[in-house]
């Protein structure tokens, strides 16, 4: 049998709590709307009004999309997740409404304390976060 030493036993206890933490540190992408906010969304309501498709609430108020900073993980995820698409598949979708004149992309901020912030001050608008980041200030109406 393998005689394990004291400096492998402690790297590899290191890496096994390394992937516990970071497991526990992502638990999801909450879709989040001002607490106000009454309407229910389904996964296509969502996924309409984040690719230009729809740009009211069901009950016909309106409704803008705001998206974390390009790069961000919860952003890769909520596109890969939500609306089916990789990163470089959603920019190329954007630049050709763009140039095509179709629509124009959610704003970009800059990271989930910041979607959560504007949420909470406006009724019209529609965001992500990590769920862990939810708190009193935003309403969840999704989460993945």
């Amino acid at each position: 049998m393998k005689k394990v030493t004291l400096k492998q036993l402690l790297a590899l206890t290191l890496a096994g709590l390394t992937l516990i933490a970071s497991a526990a540190a992502w638990s999801g992408v909450a879709v989040v709307v001002h607490p106000s906010n009454a309407n229910v969304l389904s996964e296509a309501d969502i996924t309409r009004i984040f690719l230009g498709k729809k740009k009211a609430f069901p009950d016909g108020s309106e409704a803008i999309p705001v998206d974390q900073a390009e790069g961000s993980p919860i952003r890769s995820s909520f596109v890969s997740t939500v609306l089916k698409k990789n990163d470089q598949q959603i920019k190329a979708y954007w630049a050709q409404l763009l140039f095509t004149g179709k629509g124009t992309p959610p704003k970009e901020v800059g990271s989930g304390g910041d979607v959560k912030k504007l949420v909470s001050e406006n009724p019209a608008l529609i965001g992500y976060i990590d769920s862990a980041e939810v708190d009193g200030s935003v309403k969840v109406v999704h989460q993945f």
